[in-house]
């Protein structure tokens, strides 16, 4: 962020306001203003990344200030809302206190030793509410790694406990890798890690049923062709995109498919045989050609996928 980027968006369509408002605050931060609901708007979408601070009056042409207030706490809930208003439009602004739109208001006319204090403890919440968003998010990325740490973990779990080859993993996490997943965050404001690690362990147990039923129940030629999956000598082609990343990328309350669990269970199937799956993607999906199978996935493999996957 630049030294001179906006901090706090003054929107009034009165361009002595706007003029006095500037005058009275422009040495503590840098400003814009706007004169509309949707210029203000517009301004909001541009500069989101640096504001801190919106102040609106409420009697504007085309719209009124509690819905652009509406508009910030909808789409940048993170910004100090404050609405000026005269002492007349004293039912709008008790809506919007009640509404949850703003932080303060402001009365018209304004006494400007009050007003740069407001705004000067408005920016102070909003450095906060900054500093505490990034704490926050440090925390959701360890919580992250630990959930899917979690779900690794259990994936060898499966293996051993099934008594399938456990090198069949690399390959699993392999392809999940080459189709790269879009980690899951779980919802902290919902659930506390005892809450996640209950759901976490529910949720692979029920994979791993239906893991056991699929592999005692299914053959390979039914594995493919429920994968949709079309073979053509030691070559496997999946169209679309495959079911690779499912167990590691969704929501911990999301059931797993059918699909995904063919997936893994045609893993298995290759590496009973001494075989292994290599991946190359195509314009069309996937290509995977036989190679013969590795050894047991060992301790720093799976470390290391950890990491991979923690950082994706």
């Amino acid at each position: 962020m630049t030294d001179n980027a906006p901090l706090i968006l003054f929107v009034d369509d009165e361009a002595t306001a706007v003029k006095y408002f500037q005058r009275a605050i422009d040495s503590m931060a840098p400003i814009i203003s706007a004169g509309t609901v949707e210029e203000g708007k517009r301004l909001l979408d541009e500069h989101a990344g640096t504001l801190s601070v919106l102040v609106s009056d409420q009697r504007m042409p085309g719209g009124s200030g509690n819905e652009l207030l509406l508009y910030a706490r909808i789409n940048y809930p993170h910004m100090v809302r404050i609405l000026t208003t005269a002492y007349s439009e004293l039912e709008q602004t008790v809506e919007a206190v009640n509404q949850g739109q703003i932080h303060r208001y402001i009365q018209k006319p304004w006494e400007i030793s009050a007003l740069r204090m407001e705004l000067k403890q408005a920016l102070e919440l909003a450095a906060l509410r900054k500093e505490h968003d990034v704490l926050l998010r440090e925390k959701l990325m360890v919580r992250q790694m630990q959930a899917v740490s979690h779900r690794i973990g259990s994936l060898y779990t499966l293996c051993t406990v099934l008594g399938e080859p456990v090198s069949a993993l690399d390959d699993y996490l392999a392809a999940a890798a080459a189709l790269g997943i879009k980690p899951f965050e779980p919802d902290w404001l919902l659930m506390d890690y005892a809450d996640l690690v209950s759901i976490e362990a529910h949720r692979s147990g029920l994979f791993g049923e239906d893991l056991r039923k699929k592999l005692a129940e299914t053959g390979e030629e039914a594995l493919l062709s429920e994968l949709g999956c079309e073979k053509a000598e030691e070559k496997y082609v999946f169209p679309g995109e495959p079911p690779f990343a499912e167990f590691l990328e969704t929501p911990s309350d999301a059931p797993i498919s059918g699909r995904h669990v063919a997936w893994l269970a045609f893993l298995f199937r290759l590496h009973e045989s001494g075989k292994a799956m290599q991946l190359k993607k195509t314009p069309s999906g996937f290509e995977g050609s036989v190679k013969p199978a590795g050894n047991p996935v060992s301790k720093e493999r799976i470390a290391a996928w950890i990491s991979h996957f923690s950082e994706s």
